[in-house]
Parts: C-alpha cells; structure tokens; sequence
C-alpha cells in the first residue's frame, strides 16, 4: 500500500496528470464559490428580514442597531459558510472529479501497467451517477457527525472513519468497474473490504488536508487504481474472506 501512495502522490506532479488535476481544481473551486455566493445572499436575506420583523415587533432599540444586528449576523453566517464549505469539500470535489476518473486510471494504466489490458471507460451515465452517489454519501458523513463536532472532537473521528469506508469504497468500485460489471466490482470490493478500508482510511486522511484534499479525487482514483490491480493479481474477482461489510 505504501508503493501505491508514493506513486499515486507521484503521479500528481506529471504533466499529463497536472492538466486533468488542474481542470478538476478549478472546476472544484468555480462550485464552491458559487454555492458560498447562493448561501450567504440567502443568509443574508434572513438576517435582515428577520432584523426588521423583530424592529416592528419589539418596537424598541433605534433602528440603527437593529440594522447593526443584522450586519453582525451576515458576517457571521459568511464565516459559517467558509468553515461548512471545508467540511463539503469531499462533497464537491467528489462530484467534480467524477468527470475525470476515466482519464486518471487510463494515464496510470497506461503509465504502470502498460502490459496489460486497457479498462473500460465508464459510460457517462453510470460515471455520473457515482459521482452523485460519492458526493451524497460525503454529505451524509458531514451531516451526521456535525452534532458531534462539540464533543471532543468525537464529530471528527466519525467524519474520518465514515469518510474512510465510503470513499474508499466508491473509488475502489469505480476502478473495478473498468474490468468487471458493476455486480462483480462490488463482489470483489466486499471480498477485500477489511483491506479496501485501510486503503479508504489514506483517501479519508488527504482529504482532511485543507486545500490539499481539492486535488482528493484525482489521488484516490490513481491510488485506487493501484489496488485494484493488486487485489485482482490477473484474475477479475477475489475469493472471499472475512472483513468489513
């Protein structure tokens, strides 16, 4: 596992991989923005509503600081926004970088493992809706340990092993569903999942590097790449063996 890292950093500083890797990042970065935008001019709008419901309601305090209330609550949902739009980078960057997976496992295919058959690209369809899946999953993870964000950084350690399992799975599955059907890619990811998930817990540790974790799809379909070539060892599905679920 630890070649596979070392090559899939690697690969990250290519030229052919900095293009792909480049056009995510900037894809990445042109969503966040625009979702921060949408998000604080909604925000905003609420503050100041809801400043002038409670100036006509309470009808006291001049309005001056009233409209100095609603200024404090913009920027504090702004700030708000930026801190939630770190935790929603494995959200966004997944979506992005489903529209580049292809490209990635074919340079890293074609880089490392020239001698043997070429995948498949997905078809854009099934691309698409993984990406969505990824992305919708990674919300998931955020949501439900937000609550736990208080208590002793308990939040982070279900972020960080919830990210591990389902990243690590989906990318494993998009890189197996270049050989396999997409029946047999999950048979193979269940087969090695005590494995898959270590692998899925250095997708979940890149991720949780600020501005690193923008390049997080391009590592982990290359990474992934790796293992499922050496989980595969020539054959296109695992026996089975004991692991995680």
């Amino acid at each position: 596992m630890i070649d596979a890292i070392s090559k899939s950093i690697a690969h990250l500083f290519s030229p052919p991989m900095r293009r792909v890797l480049l056009k995510a990042v900037g894809l990445a970065l042109l969503f966040i923005v625009i979702i921060g935008i949408a998000m604080q001019r909604g925000l905003a709008s609420l503050a100041d509503s809801g400043a002038t419901w409670a100036e006509q309601t309470a009808g006291m305090a001049p309005h001056s600081a009233w409209a100095a209330l609603a200024w404090v609550l913009s920027i504090m949902a702004g700030l708000g926004i930026v801190t939630g739009s770190l935790f929603l980078m494995p959200a966004v960057t997944a979506f992005v970088g489903s529209f580049f997976v292809d490209d990635v496992a074919e340079l890293v295919e074609r880089e490392h493992y020239p001698t043997d058959p070429p995948g498949q690209p997905l078809p854009v369809f099934r691309g698409l809706i993984e990406g969505i899946k990824i992305a919708l999953l990674a919300l998931v993870v955020y949501l439900f340990a937000l609550p736990f964000m208080l208590f002793a950084g308990f939040g982070l350690v279900i972020l960080f092993f919830g990210n591990a399992y389902l990243l690590g799975r989906e990318y494993f599955e998009l890189a197996a569903m270049r050989f396999q059907p997409p029946t047999e890619a999950k048979a193979m990811r269940k087969a090695n999942a005590t494995y898959v998930f270590f692998a899925g817990m250095v997708i979940a540790a890149f991720v949780s590097l600020p501005i690193i974790n923008l390049a997080t799809p391009i590592f982990a379909m290359a990474f992934m790449v790796h293992i499922h070539k050496k989980l595969a060892g020539g054959s296109s599905v695992i026996p089975a063996k004991a692991g995680i679920q």
